[in-house]
């Protein structure tokens, strides 16, 4: 048999497009050569694909504040329901390659929220990462926080805004329900783009300002006083979570700049100093959200651990970072699953869920 073809699919038009970059430079050179040939598909800022030449598709690749997609003159499409599952030259009608699993590494808006989960499923093309629902669920923290909050998880507290509120938003109102210091966040971005810490009136509208350039819905949330643990978990029916990792910010809080940037924002401690309790819990609490939120294939959970030992769930990010200095490849690999080998596991669990879901889909229409 010959190689698997993977399509990494990468870019966008979300304020990630630069991590995305490096995500995807990280798999295409980190991805089992003799099992895999890689299609590079980069989506620019303004949203067209192209179909990327391996050998030089990044300029600045080496420097994150201005690594830049490539610009290609071959533009690409995927067309839906071809057998051979091909894609081809919108202006010309060609077949320029075939691809027979997709490893989206779009982070954020379009590529994380289940825009693009929803197209591969129409396409019928398997694909890295949670389904159209649960993608989406995870990427509206208000929603994610609503179920966990029902099945019992603990979430932080907070209020939820929409845009056409903004006139009517008290600080007093919430600072007397949450202390006089909270997070403010876009509803539907990763990262920390557009997320604040207000400690008082002014840095509270502020906030709310810059979180309302980037969604129309914005959380507002208690501070919790706590350490930042992660876990790392995969797979389908049956999960399993890594070990945690701690993260030491060295700024405010945990920005983006410090997590795909400034390499000396925060200190990452792999695995964190928990007892071995506390680690396990950890761990399991971690597939208990994966599971509640109905995600397969992969995610990283953010908790804050408080001082009285209670886990409180952050948020879920289900197409975490793969950058050199990113935490999911980092857990996973101190867990004793190196990056090369992560890589492949991650696109099994796509072509086997893709088998299962394709068998269910076929049992119903012979019975019809």
């Amino acid at each position: 048999m010959g190689k698997t073809k993977v399509g990494i699919v990468f870019g966008g038009k979300s304020a990630e497009h630069e991590v995305s970059l490096q995500s995807a430079k990280n798999i295409a050179d980190a991805i089992d050569k003799d099992k895999y040939d890689v299609v590079l598909i980069g989506i620019d800022k303004e949203g067209k694909w192209q179909l990327n030449d391996k050998a030089d598709y990044l300029l600045n690749a080496q420097d994150p504040k201005h690594i830049e997609l490539k610009p290609s003159e071959q533009g690409i499409a995927v067309v839906p329901g071809l057998k051979e599952k091909q894609l081809v030259s919108p202006s010309q009608g060609a077949v320029l390659d075939q691809v027979d699993v997709i490893f989206s590494i779009l982070h954020g808006t379009l590529g994380e929220d289940g825009s693009m989960q929803g197209m591969l499923r129409i396409a019928n093309l398997p694909y890295v990462g949670p389904n159209v629902l649960s993608s989406a669920v995870c990427m509206d923290k208000d929603i994610a926080k609503r179920l966990l909050k029902e099945a019992g998880i603990r979430v932080a507290n907070g209020f939820t805004f929409k845009k056409r509120q903004l006139a009517s938003i008290r600080y007093e109102e919430v600072a007397a329900a949450l202390g006089s210091t909270v997070f403010i966040k876009p509803a539907n971005q990763g990262s920390s783009v557009g997320v604040s810490k207000a400690k008082n009136e002014a840095e509270f509208y502020k906030g709310l300002e810059e979180a309302f350039r980037y969604d129309t819905k914005v959380l507002v949330e208690e501070a919790i006083v706590g350490r930042e643990i992660e876990v790392a978990v995969l797979g389908n029916e049956e999960p399993m979570a890594s070990l945690p990792g701690e993260i030491l910010p060295q700024t405010e809080f945990y920005s983006y700049e410090s997590k795909y940037i400034d390499e000396s924002g925060a200190e990452l401690a792999i695995p964190a100093p928990l007892s071995e309790d506390v680690t396990e819990q950890a761990r399991k609490l971690a597939v208990d959200v994966f599971q509640t939120l109905d995600v397969e294939g992969l995610a990283r959970v953010d908790f804050f651990l408080t001082e009285d030992g209670e886990f409180v769930v952050n948020e879920v990010n289900t197409l975490p970072g793969f950058t050199k200095i990113s935490m999911y490849p980092k857990l996973w690999d101190i867990t004793g699953i190196s990056y090369p080998d992560l890589i492949d596991r991650l696109i099994q669990l796509a072509m086997e869920r893709h088998k299962r879901d394709n068998e269910l889909s076929n049992a119903a229409f012979e019975q019809l």
